[in-house]
């Protein structure tokens, strides 16, 4: 019986001293990880500032439509004439009272209804003449407004409707929005179209104008400068 006691005894301080030594292990191993240096402990802010490049990369930057005649940063071509639009006389690079820069464009409707539609407009298209059959396009994902400076030449002239997108086809506009009618001063004023919300993915119409006689029966002529994309 002393023997059968003394193995049982022994049996059982074995197994108590091995399971101490686990359990002091296991403390000593989250110890050791508690007290990493301080370099190899991760940066919190890094993925800030990381995160800040980022949004700051992704910014979306000012893209002119027309800002002056021969500025390189221009974008569309004013080639979508449409109504009667033998009666429409376009100049680009005209330099009297721009709103900034050099030149300003000056646009004068006779209405005359030539071509019997009564009404006139000019789309400023990528690439030029593109009624969305051309895959080429502009993406303007990030802007948030388009905006346009603008005077009439005796004031009360009114435009119908300014806008971008609305080109449809096989490579269709992916958007569109617009203002008017705008009854104009002989100030330059500046009018914005609200792009919140808007997909701008896919950008062909970049800019249109679009009057008609029944608001402007002795036909008128007006000024734009410092379009572009905010």
């Amino acid at each position: 019986k002393f023997f059968i006691v003394l193995a049982v005894s022994c049996f059982i301080a074995v197994g108590c001293a091995k399971k101490e030594e686990v359990t002091v292990s296991k403390e000593a191993v989250m110890e050791e990880k508690s007290v990493l240096p301080e370099a190899m402990k991760p940066k919190e802010d890094a993925v800030i500032k990381v995160m800040g490049q980022e949004q700051e990369e992704k910014e979306f930057k000012i893209f002119p439509v027309y800002s002056d005649k021969r500025s390189p940063d221009n974008h569309f071509i004013p080639s979508g004439w449409m109504g009667d639009y033998m009666d429409v006389k376009f100049e680009d690079a005209y330099q009297e009272n721009p709103h900034g820069g050099a030149t300003c464009i000056k646009i004068t409707y006779n209405s005359n209804a030539t071509g019997g539609a009564r009404w006139a407009g000019i789309y400023w298209q990528y690439p030029a003449n593109n009624w969305g059959g051309a895959p080429q396009y502009y993406d303007l994902t990030g802007a948030s407004k388009l905006t346009f400076w603008i005077r009439g030449d005796k004031g009360g002239e009114t435009i119908q409707e300014v806008k971008m997108g609305g080109i449809f086809g096989e490579y269709s506009d992916s958007d569109t929005a617009g203002v008017g009618p705008i009854t104009l001063t002989t100030e330059w004023k500046q009018y914005t179209i609200d792009l919140t919300g808007k997909d701008l993915s896919h950008v062909i119409g970049g800019f249109v104008w679009s009057t008609n006689i029944d608001v402007n029966p002795e036909g008128l002529v007006f000024y734009l400068d410092d379009i572009k994309y905010e």
